[in-house]
């Protein structure tokens, strides 16, 4: 198993067929949905989110960030707590407090229950069964190598272009104000939210771009909503006041990343060898890692740890770059390091799982099991934790527990036949009543077993 690319995670493609509705003849070109992940940009974005989160009296440690890879200026709420940030439209923000009006307005939608109400009931049901099914998979575990292409789903036409994720006027204003309810309880000022859609509602502005339309297309915008807006901020106890120069700083760390990712010779080109900014160190570290360039990356790396020797996702950063080029030995110590300051992060216990099975040293195996197994409350829809996870108990001759964790593994990639088959397996080699022969019952019944 080689080490992927961090930022990128590969799941199943999956034909989606959408009852009761019939696409016209011609218009069923298939389209891809790609999604990207990324332990830092998702913890970046939901530290930034929190306050709004929780003025709209939602977990936020229950929101997914989805990122998606497409180049419109789009985002989208659905199946459920699930907030979908298109690339485009993070490369297109121009600060942080353009990301927090748009993830409020989001918030909005969320809180009001648009996404439960006519046929949109359908389309939720569908984007639930692809959370359970895709992006939990995507989780933090990246396929491949840096080479490999993101992860995609099969759409039809209709999905990929978001049609049916259009809200009515009176839901986007009704988001809006919640969401300026939201940014007012939190003080934060709604002017990044007035300057986005003013962007946005330049409708007739020749230089707006055409990847603006996403947004416009499944947000309807009045003249009358932006001066509405427009006219909170200038009530508002915020007011204009910045956001933190800090989220700044952090927003611009992850469209440098997204750029590296998207585009590591263009990056190059961007963030120029004599800007010593971290900000630039940061985009040509990834752009060389990127592109194999362990030479090149690795002294920025360790520069930028030196800078912030605190920074989790750093030493993550590090540890990738060890695995992907066969170090896994000197991956380990970075991975640990990372967990060390964020214990939480599921993903970059996977990562530290994997260096320690690349070195096929059974010695290893209890430290991947214990990481493996707290990662698991996390990213329990990651086939690739699972097939870690039989890994390692197959190094300590443990068939019971191979055979469930190939039935979780299975499971995960909507193999149900092959899950049903192992989970009989684990059944018959564990202990009655244990936790692993337990949930092989579960999978068993959930594949279709009796």
């Amino acid at each position: 198993m080689r080490k992927p690319s961090r930022l990128v995670s590969v799941i199943a493609m999956v034909a989606v067929m959408v009852l009761s509705w019939s696409p016209p003849a011609g218009a069923q070109r298939r389209q891809e949905m790609q999604f990207l992940s990324d332990a830092e940009t998702e913890h970046i974005i939901r530290d930034m989110a929190r306050p709004i989160f929780q003025a709209a009296g939602i977990d936020p440690d229950a929101v997914n960030i989805v990122l998606v890879n497409d180049n419109t200026m789009n985002a989208f709420v659905a199946g459920g707590q699930n907030i979908f940030l298109h690339t485009g439209l993070l490369l297109g923000l121009e600060d942080a407090g353009q990301l927090i009006g748009v993830i409020a307005h989001e918030t909005g939608h969320i809180a009001g229950g648009h996404l439960v109400r006519g046929s949109e009931a359908m389309e939720n049901a569908f984007l639930s069964s692809l959370i359970g099914m895709g992006i939990g998979i995507v989780g933090g575990i990246a396929a491949g190598n840096a080479g490999a292409g993101a992860a995609g789903v099969m759409l039809g036409q209709h999905l990929a272009e978001r049609n049916f994720l259009s809200f009515s006027r009176s839901q986007e204003s009704s988001a809006d104000q919640a969401g300026l309810s939201y940014m007012e309880q939190s003080g934060i000022s709604a002017e990044g939210l007035v300057t986005f859609l003013e962007k946005l509602g330049a409708a007739d502005d020749p230089l707006l771009v055409d990847r603006d339309a996403g947004y416009r297309r499944t947000h309807p915008l009045t003249r009358e909503r932006i001066e509405t807006v427009r006219n909170f901020v200038e009530r508002s106890r915020a007011g204009r006041k910045p956001v933190p120069a800090q989220w700044n700083e952090e927003f611009r760390r992850i469209q440098a990343k997204l750029y590296a990712y998207l585009d590591p010779n263009g990056a190059l080109r961007r963030y120029k060898a004599d800007d010593p900014s971290f900000v630039a160190r940061y985009g040509r570290a990834y752009a060389y890692f990127r592109r194999g360039e362990v030479r090149q990356a690795l002294p920025l790396v360790d520069a930028l740890i030196a800078q912030e020797p605190k920074n989790a996702f750093l030493y993550e950063m590090k540890g990738d770059l060890m695995l992907q080029n066969g170090r896994a030995v000197d991956a380990a110590a970075p991975y640990r390091k990372a967990i060390e300051l964020e214990p939480d992060a599921g993903s970059i216990r996977v990562s530290l799982a994997h260096s320690l099975m690349e070195q096929n040293d059974s010695r290893l195996a209890d430290e991947a099991l214990r990481n493996l197994q707290v990662a698991s409350k996390t990213q329990a829809q990651s086939a690739f934790l699972w097939r870690l996870m039989a890994q390692a108990w197959s190094m300590k001759g443990n068939a019971g527990m191979v055979a469930y964790a190939t039935a979780e593994e299975a499971f995960a990639r909507g193999d149900k036949p092959m899950a049903r088959f192992q989970a009989e397996r684990a059944e018959k080699l564990l202990p009655a009543g244990s936790p692993g022969w337990l949930r092989a019952q579960d999978i068993r019944g959930q594949a279709g077993g009796k």
